[in-house]
């Protein structure tokens, strides 16, 4: 009863609560998703991506909390990481790094496109990149005791195609939805 009192005409509040919750379930079904590229063919790619950087181009520094609520979701067990995984084991598993990095670079990204400048997607979706890449990365590394330009070999080198497509297709998409 609470929150319908405080929705009821509030419009950027009930906005801001429906694509928290769209862009949660879109991200937890982004893991569900891979695909294969041709070239690339032990590579497989999730949308997980795709969804928190449209929710960073919609939702601009509030995408942090659809990233946010999906990570809280996974920790608390309900299957939404990469093919259905939960749990606190997975962050702390090898690609534990990446999942966590969704977080800075949902809110690098929607800080960065709050900015009205020229090239300013391209810029915020490399910096949602890196930053993911660098916390995976780094996570990586330490979990499993390999060098950190061999786990870069292995944990960002493969990924830069597809990212680059996923980034590109976020800005088109979040600008029509915009």
């Amino acid at each position: 009863m609470m929150i319908w009192l405080t929705m009821y005409g509030n419009i950027r509040y009930a906005q801001m609560l429906t694509r928290t919750a769209t862009f949660t379930a879109l991200i937890a079904i982004g893991g569900w998703i891979s695909i294969t590229i041709p070239f690339l063919p032990l590579v497989p790619f999730t949308l997980q991506t795709l969804f928190i950087l449209l929710a960073a181009v919609v939702m601009k520094r509030y995408a942090v909390l659809p990233v946010t609520l999906y990570i809280l979701l996974g920790i608390c067990n309900l299957p939404v990481f990469h093919n259905g995984t939960a749990g606190i084991g997975v962050l702390l598993g090898p690609t534990g790094g990446y999942i966590i990095g969704f977080i800075p670079a949902a809110l690098i990204a929607g800080i960065l496109l709050e900015k009205e400048v020229k090239f300013i997607g391209i810029i915020a979706i490399a910096a949602a990149s890196i930053t993911i890449y660098a916390l995976g990365t780094a996570w990586l590394s330490v979990s499993t005791g390999i060098p950190f330009v061999a786990a870069a070999m292995i944990g960002v080198i493969p990924f830069i195609p597809g990212d680059m497509i996923k980034g590109i297709a976020a800005l088109v998409i979040g600008k029509r939805i915009s």
